[in-house]
């Protein structure tokens, strides 16, 4: 009941400031749906999709939203990259090829909790730098519970940490979070630039991270390092079948998505469109693989459910950027700051952040960006204020389970195969505890360089 009398105060009190504050009717009935959407998602996470339909829904018949700009807003690029990888992911699971690499792995690392979980989380930090978030997390997130499952514990509090590590190494490079590419194509941004100003930050945001992860999970972290004691057998696969095949695709799904640009470069292609096309194409070589089980595979290693909450959310938050309520938000963040390079830089780095922790880092981005430009244009030296967006956007996503798409993926992992999810406070309270302090140490950080940055 106090959930219920929660949700219906915070969406009627967000009708009324909206009302009150000048917002026009549609961008009034955009942001009550939108808020409606999310607060149902956070307060009711297992009726997250039914939120999401309900809203959507609500956005057609008020005339809000239409098919077109829904269909653009709903991110099927995004969509189908994960279908394919999540038929890979399904595949290699059913091989037992993580079980089987665990074999090979876990003696080097598995000398002790500490080791383990810096091994695993510096791993998803590298991997999301060089491919991106997604993959890293679909990789990564199915390693960790097959060690959790291994040592009879609960996956949650090292997925998490797993989680964490792979938003923060996503900030890393330009290919590693969609928001990294959007910064570069429009603020003419190159690789080197994002290994001199990006790489740094990011580090030192995952040694914050790391640390302030191991000091709040130390009970999952000694239930760990026990476990790792008394059980020094390797993981049990359960299969002695051959894994070459799943092995060769393994390496050649990673080796297309570190090449994907270099693809694209070759045959004239438009951007990124091969980072969606290995993963398709990866997925079609499972299916011709698996011919005789190649539906049964689509039907129960996609995980549709999360899938189809992605379209909607992805809609339902475009939709704001499309009535124009998050660019008067900006703009007015900006006014409030007099023009201010230091203000402007610590004022968009944090406003991006939070923004980021209630919906897509990409829009947050996206409603941002024009912004940015305008002030340029203005004369206003924003070299600081790209890599402030990008720290805000990555690094805050670890604030709440919906900050994401690598929290989401996730989530939705654990749920297909663990049968439980994470709760919105199981979540937050670790993110709070290690996000806030990542992105201050990133903020001085590039605070400090300013000067380097203007010169």
């Amino acid at each position: 009941m106090k959930k219920a009398i929660g949700y219906v105060g915070i969406v009627g009190l967000v009708a009324l400031v909206t009302s009150l504050t000048g917002f026009t009717g549609q961008q009034v009935l955009a942001t009550t749906i939108f808020a409606g959407f999310i607060c149902g998602t956070l307060f009711y996470w297992e009726f997250r999709l039914a939120f999401a339909l309900t809203g959507i829904a609500l956005l057609f018949a008020f005339g809000v939203l239409d098919i077109g700009h829904f269909i653009e807003f709903a991110s099927l690029d995004v969509i189908l990259f994960l279908i394919g990888m999540m038929i890979v992911i399904g595949y290699l699971e059913e091989k037992d090829f993580f079980a089987r690499l665990l074999d090979r792995v876990l003696p080097s690392i598995n000398k002790g909790a500490v080791t383990l979980m810096v091994a695993l989380m510096g791993l998803s930090f590298l991997s999301a730098a060089l491919v991106d978030e997604v993959t890293s997390i679909l990789f990564m997130a199915a390693i960790t519970m097959r060690i959790a499952k291994h040592y009879g514990l609960n996956p949650v509090p090292y997925l998490i940490m797993v989680v964490f590590a792979t938003n923060i190494g996503s900030s890393a490079t330009v290919v590693g979070n969609p928001i990294g590419v959007l910064i570069a194509m429009r603020a003419g941004l190159s690789f080197p630039d994002f290994l001199r100003w990006a790489t740094p930050m990011s580090i030192l945001a995952l040694i914050t991270t790391v640390v302030l992860s191991f000091w709040y999970f130390r009970k999952p972290m000694a239930d760990l390092q026990a476990a790792i004691q008394s059980r020094k057998d390797a993981v049990e696969s359960g299969s002695k079948e051959s894994i070459l095949v799943p092995s060769l695709l393994f390496g050649g799904t990673i080796l297309g998505l570190l090449l994907h640009k270099n693809i694209e470069h070759w045959l004239g292609l438009e951007h990124n469109i091969m980072l969606i096309g290995v993963s398709m194409l990866a997925g079609g070589i499972v299916l011709f693989i698996e011919r005789h089980r190649a539906k049964q595979l689509v039907e129960t290693r996609v995980d549709w459910w999360t899938l189809l909450f992605f379209m909607l959310l992805f809609a339902s938050a475009g939709t704001l950027r499309y009535v124009g309520v998050t660019e008067n938000i900006a703009e007015a963040m900006i006014n409030a700051t007099q023009g201010n390079l230091s203000s402007l830089f610590f004022l968009i780095t944090w406003a991006t952040g939070v923004i980021t922790a209630v919906m897509d880092n990409v829009l947050a981005v996206a409603s941002f960006i024009p912004i940015v430009g305008d002030l340029a244009a203005a004369g206003v030296q924003v070299a600081p204020l790209w890599w402030g967006m990008l720290m805000g956007g990555t690094i805050l996503g670890n604030l709440t389970f919906i900050g994401s798409t690598a929290n989401i993926v996730a989530i939705g992992m654990l749920e297909r195969q663990e049968g439980r999810g994470v709760t919105f406070m199981e979540w937050f309270w670790p993110g709070l505890v290690t996000s806030v302090p990542s992105l201050l140490v990133a903020t001085l950080g590039l605070y400090l360089q300013i000067p380097l940055m203007l010169r």
